[in-house]
């Protein structure tokens, strides 16, 4: 999402919305930027019971997968566009979005899309919002002493 500014408000209404799209996660991990140590986002976990976990101060390889996602997005677009609007980021952010998901294989992925991807996954494993939300809370503790 595009904005001037993001509160942990707005964020927890972002995660709402992707709850009802994938389901909820055992429990998720993130930096310690102000948007994320608020009350807005420790009281939606807490309703949502979903455990949240912070990195490590100065420790971004912890949380590798969306440190990379950012490195590619600022590589391939911020570093790359200028945006006269607000409305203007967000049009290109959403073709950009468009394109990352639906356009270019990853060598990861077996050369296959996100799309494609996702789309398999749901064939042998049910749909995504089964498949990708996390059922195990032991999972997370797992994940969470690998961080540390």
């Amino acid at each position: 999402m595009a904005d001037t500014g993001i509160a942990g408000a707005r964020i927890a209404r972002e995660l709402d919305a992707l709850v009802r799209v994938y389901g909820k996660p055992t429990c998720s991990v993130s930096d310690n930027g102000t948007a994320f140590t608020c009350r807005a986002i420790l009281t939606w976990a807490g309703k949502k019971d979903v455990d949240w976990h912070y990195i490590d101060l100065g420790k971004p390889q912890q949380n590798a997968f969306i440190e990379s996602f950012n490195s590619s997005q600022l590589d391939a677009l911020l570093n790359e566009e200028i945006f006269d609007t607000l409305d203007d980021a967000r049009r290109i952010l959403a073709l950009w979005r468009y394109d990352y998901k639906n356009v270019r294989p990853r060598s990861s992925l077996g050369n296959q899309t996100p799309a494609q991807e996702r789309r398999a996954l749901e064939q042998f494993e049910g749909p995504a919002q089964d498949a990708l939300a996390q059922t195990d809370d032991e999972e997370c503790e797992i994940q969470t002493r690998k961080l540390s």
